[in-house]
């Protein structure tokens, strides 16, 4: 089964977060997290998170960053495991977050800390 968040180059999960266009980002999101938690994620509503992804729109500063910040996650969490668990990972209770959702710690602006519970979760095998 081949992963949506699949890298099309060789590029770093970094590399790719930076280099992507925004509705590149939000229709690969989009495809593992759906539509309606990634609305939740950004705080916006689902409307706008599917026309950001068509480029009618582009969100603002602090959803872009959101958005940069889930792609890198979720590419570093595809390398290992197929969307489904990638999509249950940011929605579930996570341990290495004080049992908060991976979610929740984006909204509140603790990226770094959802990037090392990924790693974590990566490391655990």
């Amino acid at each position: 089964m081949t992963s949506v968040m699949d890298r099309p180059t060789r590029r770093s999960a970094h590399g790719q977060a930076v280099a992507s266009a925004i509705p590149e980002i939000v229709g690969r999101l989009r495809a593992v997290l759906g539509r309606d938690v990634l609305a939740v994620l950004v705080g916006r509503t689902p409307r706008a998170v599917t026309r950001w992804a068509a480029g009618d729109a582009e969100p603002p500063a602090r959803e872009e960053d959101l958005l940069r910040d889930a792609f890198q996650i979720a590419q570093v969490l595809s390398e290992v495991e197929p969307d489904e668990v990638v999509r249950a990972w940011f929605m579930g209770m996570n341990p290495q977050l004080d049992d908060e959702s991976p979610v929740e710690a984006l909204r509140e602006g603790r990226g770094r800390d959802a990037m090392a519970a990924a790693r974590a979760f990566v490391n655990a095998g």
